[in-house]
């Protein structure tokens, strides 16, 4: 496959999705496949989880743990709360400290960052030291879902809320050129789940949160890259995904790789 706007040190970053976002690691797979090894990694919410486990170099572990993950065993780890948040996040890292060990960011192999948003500001951080369990606790963190996490004495949440897909903190880690992985563009126009059931009764709760999250990260990624446009822009495209789909991992991962082969391939007819 041809690369042919890509020189440099290379950046990833990897866009946020909840479940959708399994699709990172088949779009890292097929990257190394074309020979293409980024340098520095920045992820914005379930971007940031894959991101780190590539950063760390546990990807093989990493992926055998989500392409096992079933539908009951999502449910298990989905440890209800009500304060901040209807869930905590809790079970899923202690699940994941095998796969992923904490650890200080700035000890690990590739350059790494995660984006969480200020709670009280409204400022966009970059989670660039200090415990990497922390920092993705905090990148995760939806609005109304995932309580918000407590780092340096401040309340973060999802980063998506004001990154959804870290281009500029790539560049701002020194990439050259960056590879983005947005994995929300087919997202517009989706039904919600009442209307495909064909019930004349209001969205769930978790729809409207959901889709109006949605709406809110593909209106600022579509700000932010007209600012910012990466070198490569990879789409995995995953419209029936819902937010806690994360037992489908092998369907994400295949969508993840044909999303790079596809970029790859439009990006050398233009060489």
């Amino acid at each position: 496959m041809n690369t042919p706007r890509l020189s440099g040190k290379i950046g990833v970053a990897l866009g946020s999705g909840a479940a959708r976002g399994w699709a990172h690691v088949g779009v890292l797979r097929a990257l190394e496949a074309a020979g293409i090894h980024p340098d520095v990694v920045c992820g914005t919410s379930i971007g940031a989880v894959v991101g780190a486990a590539y950063a760390a170099g546990s990807l093989d572990a990493f992926e055998n743990w989500v392409t096992r993950l079933g539908r009951r065993q999502v449910a298990t780890y989905l440890d209800i709360g009500f304060r901040g948040g209807i869930l905590r996040a809790r079970k899923v890292f202690e699940a994941m400290a095998a796969e992923i060990a904490d650890r200080p960011i700035e000890s690990l192999p590739r350059a790494f960052a995660a984006v969480a948003t200020d709670l009280a500001s409204g400022n966009e951080v970059w989670l660039r030291h200090g415990s990497l369990y922390n920092a993705l606790r905090a990148s995760v963190a939806l609005p109304g879902l995932v309580s918000p996490a407590k780092v340096d004495g401040h309340w973060l949440v999802d980063g998506g809320l004001v990154n959804p897909v870290p281009v500029s903190v790539c560049r701002a880690l020194g990439a050259d050129s960056v590879i983005a992985v947005d994995l929300n563009t087919t997202l517009v126009g989706r039904r919600l789940r009442s209307a495909e059931a064909g019930q004349d009764v209001p969205p769930s709760i978790l729809d409207v949160v959901a889709n109006s999250i949605n709406i809110m990260q593909i209106r600022v990624t579509r700000s932010r890259m007209a600012g910012d446009p990466p070198e490569l822009l990879v789409t995995p495209r995953l419209p029936d995904f819902g937010l806690f789909d994360f037992d489908r991992a092998d369907e994400a991962l295949e969508e993840g790789r044909r999303a790079v082969t596809q970029a790859l391939a439009v990006a050398g007819s233009f060489a």
